[in-house]
């Protein structure tokens, strides 16, 4: 059966708004803005998001984190759409955190979906006031009124005024309901949306002008690096932190003690400095004795996942009879698939500037993905009301669900409420990479049976994880209606789970950037058995109904037509090359990718063309749409040569020398096309990660008829 799409209609989000914000979001918005006298030449605020100048320009305001993902142009763009402005006229301006927006976070691609309705809502209702005001200054009914770039115009009388000298009438017109404003929906009303607009700070980041968190700069700033123990949840005995105190430029040193919460305040060293250099030289000198609690280790880990793996495990669910259903199958199939931890490597390192003001309100810029979330962690731990902490949004380098955890905000909140003046603390590369909160690891021990037509007819994981007591660790979970259920008659998940006391968290498309490089290539290796097309394996299985699924199969199946088409799938390739393909379902987009490799006998391997196909509703920019297709694809091509290990509690790997991404050179061309749906739009920044890798190894057995069942890439003999 087809899912239930999400229900926005208007009414509905206007309740969750007021419930998740405390506020009418709009409503306040708009009535705040009029309450107030408005006087001649001041510039009009008719809610949140929109302010217009008496000469006209117009300033929209992005309410979330920016990291790479586009919504700093994106959500600004659908105001100004509603607004009827022209947007060479527009200028984007980063909100800070601030409740009355609701969620500000950058994470779970939710910033299009959830702000499309409260953008148009104020997009539009703007420019009703503005067209009201100008028919009222006429004289004419507003239905005689249209809008045109930045001016309301009267078609009968060729009257025109622009949107700064109607300013002072739109502002005293009363608030339309929301109920009542007709909003833009679909692609051929749109004149900004769906065209490729460049983003907003372009040109300031290919300049090198653009302020990330790490740029911010204060008077009297002093600078500040925080030693945390090497291996997680160390606490400090003693350190010689009088004797750094000493050095050149030191301001302080001193032991924090910290919690045992892995995403929280970690005892350590703070050292504080004129410059960084100065603190960073003093690290270097630093003596802890520390107090280790663990030794957790990659090759413990493995030896526990072998001793599970021969081993039941716990039934999470089962539909049908499987065991029966494997019994009478014609052919059954088995594979177990493994991928290791990863690091999120974001290439600006954990940073945060905090001040505590003489007042005693404690005052933030952070590259954070999660402001709210760093807001209440600071509160919770230095015992400060959440009213009296202000947080800036900076640029951030690089996101992928690591901002998602504040600790770096709670470690610079806490330094500087030791001193008098503005701090700066810059972790290291080092820091970065070895005190991450990784993507687990996981083993999926698969097995299917299948009839004489090569038709699925059983389907078992025994998927082998990480958690603490009765819970996964964040990033580690698998859900119980993910594909193939409800597609297959007889279905089974079960589950073990390995202790862990190492930091795990949100990476790029939890869970399914990794599991789907398991279920994609065991779904090559069915189809292969029963003598199938790979393609036509899957579309008929995306036919079948045994049950609910958690996605559309409709929406599925069209990426998968449209990418297949665009490569001419099937056509007869060159000597060691071969076509791959794979698609996923997650963070309400669909995406489908064909890969086609050349493969040389001695595991060196190109990928030549990459043809990708999406899904998220109607697309609003089609440049920062392609820009999350095409990097997501080289982020998971990257990600799949990578691991992350642990010795002694430790992280192995320390930086780019040992953690190698992907260079440019080594980057596939990339064709992306869109199912322009009439669903309502989703975002692309995790979408694109899940189906890229098993796509490109679905690719190589097709080239040489080697099947990788584990990753990294270079520990099976494969290099680019």
């Amino acid at each position: 059966m087809k899912t239930k799409e999400a229900n926005y209609n208007r009414r509905a989000f206007l309740k969750v708004s007021a419930l998740a914000s405390g506020a009418f979001m709009i409503g306040v918005g708009y009535r705040s803005a009029h309450a107030k006298h408005h006087e001649e030449g001041e510039t009009w605020a008719p809610n949140l998001y929109v302010r217009i100048d008496p000469d006209g320009s117009v300033t929209i305001v992005s309410k979330n984190p920016e990291c790479g993902q586009g919504i700093k142009t994106a959500m600004p763009m659908i105001v100004a759409e509603c607004l009827e402005v022209d947007w060479d006229s527009v200028t984007v301006e980063q909100a800070n955190l601030d409740d009355r927006y609701g969620r500000q976070v950058a994470g779970g691609s939710r910033g299009t979906p959830d702000g499309w309705n409260d953008l148009r809502i104020a997009g539009t209702g703007a420019y009703v006031m503005l067209r009201t005001a100008a028919a009222e200054k006429w004289g004419v009914s507003p239905k005689e009124c249209h809008a045109d770039n930045g001016t309301i115009v009267h078609k009968k009388s060729k009257r025109s005024i622009g949107y700064g000298e109607l300013a002072p009438l739109a502002a005293k017109q009363p608030v339309p309901d929301a109920s009542s404003l007709k909003l833009k929906s679909r692609p051929e009303e749109f004149k900004i949306l769906g065209r490729r607009i460049p983003g907003v700070d372009n040109k300031k980041i290919f300049t090198g002008t653009i302020n990330y968190g790490c740029d911010t700069r204060l008077d009297g700033m002093a600078y500040a690096v925080f030693q945390k123990c090497p291996s997680f949840g160390g606490k400090v005995r003693k350190a010689n932190v009088n004797q750094l105190k000493g050095f050149p430029g030191v301001v302080d040193a001193f032991v924090v003690e910290g919690g045992i919460a892995l995403n929280g305040l970690l005892p350590g060293v703070a050292i504080i400095a004129e410059t960084w250099w100065e603190a960073q030289s003093a690290r270097q000198q630093l003596q802890v004795d520390w107090d280790i609690p663990h030794s957790d280790s990659t090759a413990s880990y493995n030896s526990q996942a072998e001793k599970l793996s021969k081993e039941p495990g716990k039934t999470l669910t089962e539909a049908g009879s499987v065991d029966k259903a494997f019994d009478n199958a014609h052919k059954v199939i088995e594979s177990q698939y493994y991928y290791p931890f990863v690091s999120h490597a974001n290439m600006e390192p954990q940073n945060c500037t905090a001040y505590k003001h003489p007042s005693g309100k404690m005052e933030l810029w952070a590259p954070t993905q999660n402001p709210k979330g760093g807001r209440a962690l600071i509160a919770k731990t230095l015992k400060i009301s959440e009213d009296r902490i202000h947080v800036n949004m900076t640029r951030i380098g690089g996101g992928f669900g690591r901002r998602l955890t504040p600790d770096f905000m709670v470690e610079a909140a806490a330094i500087a409420s030791k001193l008098d003046r503005p701090v700066q603390l810059q972790w290291t590369r080092e820091d970065d990479m070895q005190h991450d909160h990784y993507r687990p690891a996981a083993w999926h021990n698969l097995k299917a049976a299948i009839d004489k037509k090569g038709k699925l007819t059983a389907w078992e994981n025994h998927f082998i994880t990480f958690g603490n007591g009765k819970r996964t660790v964040s990033g580690a979970s698998l859900s119980t209606k993910h594909y193939p259920a409800g597609l297959t008659p007889n279905f089974r998940l079960r589950q073990s789970m390995i202790p862990i006391h190492v930091p795990t968290g949100p990476w790029r498309s939890p869970g399914h950037s990794a599991y789907c490089f398991a279920f994609q290539s065991f779904m090559d290796e069915i189809a292969l058995a029963g003598g199938r097309d790979p393609l036509e394996f899957r579309l008929d299985l995306l036919k079948q109904r045994y049950g609910e699924t958690d996605f559309n199969t409709e929406r599925a199946a069209g990426t998968l037509k449209l990418a297949t088409k665009n490569a001419n799938w099937g056509r007869k390739m060159g000597p060691n090359q071969g076509q791959g393909l794979a698609f996923h379902f997650d963070h309400g987009a669909y995406v489908a990718y064909v890969a086609e490799v050349t493969a040389q006998p001695s595991g060196q391997f190109k990928v030549d063309n990459v043809y990708a196909a999406a899904d998220a509703g109607p697309v609003l920019n089609r440049s920062g749409a392609d820009n999350q297709i095409e990097g997501g694809f080289t982020d998971a091509l990257s990600t799949s040569f990578l691991e992350i290990s642990f010795t002694n509690g430790a992280t192995d790997q320390s930086n780019f020398s040992n953690y190698n991404l992907l260079r440019i050179n080594q980057a596939p061309s990339i064709s992306v096309d869109y199912v322009q749906s009439d669903n309502p739009p989703t975002g692309l920044g995790e979408p694109p990660m899940a189906p890229a890798l098993p796509a490109v190894t679905n690719a190589l057995f097709a080239a040489s008829g080697k099947r990788v069942h584990s990753l990294p890439l270079g520990k099976e003999g494969l290099y680019i």
